[in-house]
């Protein structure tokens, strides 16, 4: 597959879609602690970089079927979402960059969805118990590592999900490409099954399959 150029422009409207079931919603995990420790410079590079983008990704494809598939998922995605953001817009800028930030992560956008699902229950201003703010629930010493310090960039839209998503690759890669570590490390609890369990979970509530074509 090839993959997609992106530009800053507003976003593309969504093709119409079969509207989706309205989800069941689990309540809002408390993010555990994740542990502050020496980042390899890519990762360093790629959360520096989030901080100083402001608007939300709109991706620009190489062929009109690729587009296509995007805005089918986008308008199956935002169906699903609607019990969480009534507002279009919010929607679309929220799932726009949940797919670039996914996707540039090397990331399944269904993990992502579910991972968000159960972290914050898609509440931008989320701060659990021990801090963690956000769509991702993102630790604020995250801010420090990168030199920069203002946890206040962690309600930002692209700021916490470009975290959220090179820290949970960044753990990936550290577990050896185990999720289920992964998962757990990100959480705070690794090696523990009931966070790892609750994200694969929620995550099959955000699955998508491209519609089959007539023969």
């Amino acid at each position: 597959m090839t993959k997609p150029s992106f530009t800053r422009r507003h976003a593309l409207l969504a093709l119409a879609g079969t509207p989706a079931g309205l989800l069941g919603w689990t309540a809002p995990a408390h993010a555990g602690g994740q542990l502050e420790e020496p980042l390899i410079d890519s990762v360093r590079s790629a959360l520096s970089a989030a901080v100083s983008e402001l608007a939300p990704p709109e991706p620009v494809f190489a062929s009109t079927e690729a587009r296509i598939n995007y805005l089918r998922w986008l308008a199956t995605m935002s169906e699903r979402l609607r019990p969480r953001k009534s507002a279009w817009e919010q929607r679309r800028d929220f799932l726009q960059t949940a797919w670039y930030e996914s996707r540039r992560a090397g990331l399944d956008e269904s993990l992502v969805l579910g991972l968000i699902q159960v972290e914050s229950a898609f509440r931008k201003f989320a701060v659990s118990s021990v801090g963690a703010r956000g769509y991702m629930q993102v630790m604020p010493f995250w801010t420090r590592v990168i030199g920069d310090g203002d946890a206040g960039k962690l309600f930002h839209l692209q700021t916490n999900l470009r975290f959220g998503c090179v820290i949970l690759r960044h753990y990936l890669d550290r577990e050896s490409g185990d999720l289920y570590m992964a998962l757990g490390r990100y959480n705070g609890s690794r090696g523990k099954a009931a966070y790892p369990n609750a994200v694969f979970a929620a995550q099959k509530r955000w699955h998508y399959s491209e519609p089959a074509r007539n023969a």
